[in-house]
């Protein structure tokens, strides 16, 4: 894993809803292309699609659980793909990112906000970039470095 890009990740997370939070009003949406993709200021009691409202013990406690698993994965297996490690530098990044909100704040910040899906933020980019990565390389490259190890025996 790449702990700059964690670090990159968080900072940048927590500054941009930092600046949000700083100058918008709660509920206030600036359009930036109009009835596409605004800046919305929305605080999110819950989890993707606001489900499982208030339930901040339960997110911060498998938030932490998850970093946990995969930098002890990491540890077990040091020798893991390049994407797989990206993969997971991304969705701890952002997992920091959100909870480090829930932590501090109770609820997660989002504001990017496309009127058609729901509003969101650079933490939530970064777990969805992790999680992506981590199925191209389970439906993609897998089979190729399984193939590889079966022809090394």
């Amino acid at each position: 894993m790449n702990y700059w890009i964690i670090l990159l990740i968080v900072l940048m997370d927590q500054i941009s809803k930092i600046i949000v939070q700083n100058h918008f009003a709660l509920g206030e949406s600036i359009p930036v292309i109009p009835n596409i993709f605004h800046l919305t200021y929305v605080q999110n009691v819950g989890a993707a699609f606001g489900i499982f409202k208030y339930q901040r013990n339960f997110f911060i406690f498998v938030t932490t659980a998850i970093i946990i698993g995969i930098f002890i994965f990491t540890l077990i297996w040091p020798k893991l793909h390049h994407v797989i490690l990206y993969s997971f530098t991304f969705i701890i990044g952002g997992a920091i990112g959100n909870l480090l909100d829930r932590i501090r704040l109770g609820y997660v910040i989002d504001f990017f906000d496309f009127q058609i899906w729901p509003v969101f933020n650079i933490a939530d980019i970064s777990i969805v970039a992790g999680t992506m990565l981590l199925a191209y390389y389970l439906i993609f490259l897998d089979k190729e470095d399984n193939a590889k190890d079966s022809n090394d025996s």
